[in-house]
């Protein structure tokens, strides 16, 4: 890395840019540093943006993601990561897929209120609702404002089935909820974990918890009884993908019962972030590594194509594809499926009023 590019790298963030949000018509941009206009430096502090939703839960209506229905308290996310596919939608709250995506965070206060009114709805079949689908539902702010507990225990008041998935080991606080959930199959945890390399986390998922510290939230959920997977996720060929023996035995040796993955794809304005943090971080990796993802996306790297646009194509997908299809194999996962029970669901007798 250069001496320019040291200067410029902000440490303890993912994103190194800001690309242009293409919805927004102009854009504000520093030509020089002699200019006659003051400039104003970005400040690279944590904001929170307090957003009142009229809809709290989401129909997913692609078929690949594994999910029916998301629940997302939190937009954008301070964990960082560079390949993040929800830096996108941010651009729609007028901000940018950049640094604006982990410095700007919309908190939705009101994510309860709009759960409760949601579960009421007249027809609702208790399918499995995602905590969360875009951002993590156990990032920093959740520490501050609590949305993910308060939502954990409405689901279990309602009996609602509840799947998660986390790199935060801030979920360990809510394991009383989860554990009361279990018992009645109400709820399903994934942790995600890419690589046990914590240089590569460092700089690839700033700040998120180490992935020692995510083993251990495996193990201790299982423990608990609560059924856990992981999710190799995703997966970048030239860093990363030589990591899958190892990372589905100990994933397997601290209790997880499920594990998944994806090949990483750049899409929309992550492309440009992930291009610019891999010439930062790794100059001498870099061509290899980028061709290697363009391989697994017919020559670009990102595939919009339903089912191709996970787990890629190609020679490069294929070998991950059966490197981990034999390690799941050979650490006893994903032989068992787990059903969530929606049976139990009921509006409490004190909200009975309102219909």
């Amino acid at each position: 890395m250069s001496g320019e590019e040291e200067k410029q790298y902000f440490k303890g963030r993912g994103a190194q840019v800001n690309p242009h949000n293409k919805f927004l018509k102009d854009v504000y941009v520093k030509e020089h540093d002699e200019g006659i206009d003051d400039w104003e430096e970005t400040d690279h502090k944590t904001s929170f943006i307090f957003e009142n939703s009229k809809t709290i839960v989401n129909k997913v209506d692609s078929p690949d993601v594994g999910m029916a229905y998301s629940l997302n308290p939190y937009q954008g996310c301070e964990h960082g990561c560079t390949y993040c596919y929800a830096r996108n939608s941010h651009q729609y709250w007028g901000y940018n897929a950049g640094l604006a995506f982990e410095q700007k965070i919309i908190v939705k206060q009101d994510a309860p209120s709009l759960f409760k009114k949601f579960l009421e709805k007249k027809g609702w079949d208790a399918s499995t609702i995602s905590l969360s689908g875009n951002t993590d539902c156990y990032q920093p702010a959740e520490r501050k404002f609590k949305l993910t507990r308060q939502l954990l225990e409405i689901a279990m008041e309602y009996k609602q089935p509840i799947g998660m998935i986390t790199k935060n080991s801030l979920i360990l606080r809510d394991q009383d909820i989860l554990q009361e959930m279990a018992k009645l199959d109400l709820c399903m945890v994934y942790v995600s974990i890419n690589s046990l390399n914590e240089d590569l986390r460092q700089v690839m998922e700033p700040r998120t918890t180490t992935a020692k510290q995510r083993l251990k939230i495996v193990e201790q959920l299982s423990k608990a009884g609560i059924p856990v997977g992981v999710m190799v996720a995703p997966l970048i060929p030239g860093l990363s993908d030589h990591e899958i023996p190892k990372i589905l035995k100990c994933v397997a040796d601290a209790g997880a019962v499920k594990a998944g993955y994806t090949v990483v794809r750049l899409n929309g304005a992550i492309a440009q972030i992930f291009e610019d943090w891999l010439r930062k971080n790794f100059p001498d990796r870099f061509d290899k590594v980028w061709h290697m993802i363009q391989s697994c996306h017919s020559g670009n790297v990102n595939d919009s194509r339903f089912g191709d646009r996970m787990r890629g194509d190609g020679n490069i997908a294929k070998m991950i594809r059966d490197s981990f299809k034999l390690h799941s194999r050979l650490n006893g996962l994903n032989t068992n499926e787990i059903i969530l029970n929606h049976s139990l669901f009921k509006v409490p007798s004190d909200q009975m009023s309102l219909f």
